[in-house]
């Protein structure tokens, strides 16, 4: 596990810019990414039960990945918690373990903490407010701190088109912006980042836009291959 894939994607509950809820279209743009491991956002429909907009039943046979099993997730049908889970290969997902951290805000929001041999993983997506985003990463780099024995990725929809403001408290990490990611038809805006521990060497990286992703959500994937030391 020493070189890894790694990659972000906010899936806009399977709908693309405007609808219909189309799943298959994500999950193509998954399989041909071909990451090992991927933090996805807007898994499940926003509102009543929030049952899952990404059917779990295709996800194994489309893509070759399989979905986190998150105790207490937001509703009984729902595929993740507070709209995020990871798919990531079966031969690391045996190892896996899995922790929630709940974050503050104005709007409910969460973060996944995966721990692996010699890596954690926080997947996120932060709030819609700047305040509310300051106060989420304090949260989750303090959090990280403290749970992680090794090195840290933290990636996800950072909301944030900014690169000089709302990202201070990852001063200590390298973050990685590898470009415009919204909207996915005509990419402007850099909402998608990962920030990693700075002893991770980063190969390449980039925006995934394949496999008809500028049509399969309102954000196209982002992703980095890195190597541990």
């Amino acid at each position: 596990m020493t070189v890894l894939k790694l990659a972000s994607y906010n899936l806009h509950k399977c709908r693309g810019l405007t609808g219909p809820h189309a799943p298959e279209r994500n999950l193509s743009v998954i399989h041909a990414l071909q990451p090992d491991l991927i933090a996805l956002q807007e898994v499940d429909f926003r509102f009543g039960a929030r049952p899952e907009a990404l059917p779990r039943g295709l996800i194994a046979e489309m893509t070759g990945l399989v979905p986190l099993d998150i105790v207490g997730r937001t509703g009984t049908n729902s595929l993740g918690w507070h709209g995020q889970t990871i798919l990531l290969r079966p031969d690391i997902a045996a190892t896996a373990r899995l922790r929630r951290l709940p974050l503050p805000g104005i709007e409910p929001r969460g973060a996944l903490a995966l721990r692996l041999e010699g890596l954690t993983v926080i997947a996120m997506h932060l709030g819609l407010a700047r305040s509310s985003r300051r106060a989420q990463l304090t949260r989750i780099t303090a959090q990280a701190a403290r749970i992680a024995e090794d090195h840290i990725v933290m990636m996800g929809d950072f909301n944030e088109w900014r690169d000089d403001r709302g990202l201070e408290s990852l001063a200590g990490f390298q973050v990685i912006a590898p470009g415009p990611s919204y909207p996915a038809p005509m990419p402007q805006l850099r909402l998608d980042r990962m920030a990693m521990s700075r002893d991770i060497q980063v190969i390449r990286h980039g925006v995934f836009s394949g496999a008809d992703a500028r049509n399969a959500s309102d954000h196209l994937p982002i992703w980095a291959q890195i190597r541990l030391p």
